[in-house]
């Protein structure tokens, strides 16, 4: 048995108004639904990017509440967006015209791929690369 793909991604942050500006206004993703403290999910493409305030994800659900177990992370996570190649160059002006300060900008050793490493407000680690860094 093997799994068609990743249905979900998720990270955490105790700001979620901040979450939803930057993954919507600098991002440019859509959000679709949200419950006011505890989370607010996204579309990207055919998948589903979801922030938690990990707060809120660690206690049990109440009763009579959807029985999600408790989940969550501490410390700062990691998401890559897959981006086309031509584009990179495109998404490092929009970021810094964002004020979002790129820590690192590279071509991966052995490939053509290339990375572009920013983090969001809660301190999680975003990068945009293109699908060959992975051979896909």
């Amino acid at each position: 048995m093997t799994p068609d793909g990743i249905l979900e991604t998720v990270l955490y942050a105790r700001d979620l108004d901040a979450a939803e500006r930057f993954y919507g206004e600098v991002m440019g993703l859509k959000a679709f639904t949200r419950e006011e403290g505890r989370h607010v999910f996204f579309r990207c493409g055919d998948q589903v990017f979801l922030i938690f305030n990990p707060d809120a994800t660690v206690r049990p659900p109440a009763p009579g509440s959807l029985p999600v177990p408790p989940h969550g992370a501490t410390g700062d996570g990691h998401v890559c967006f897959r981006v086309a190649p031509a584009t990179l160059d495109d998404w490092r002006r929009h970021l810094e015209a964002h004020g979002i300060a790129i820590e690192s900008d590279f071509r991966w050793p052995g490939s053509d791929a290339r990375s572009l490493y920013f983090r969001d407000p809660a301190g999680n680690c975003l990068e945009l690369a293109p699908a060959a860094l992975w051979g896909l």
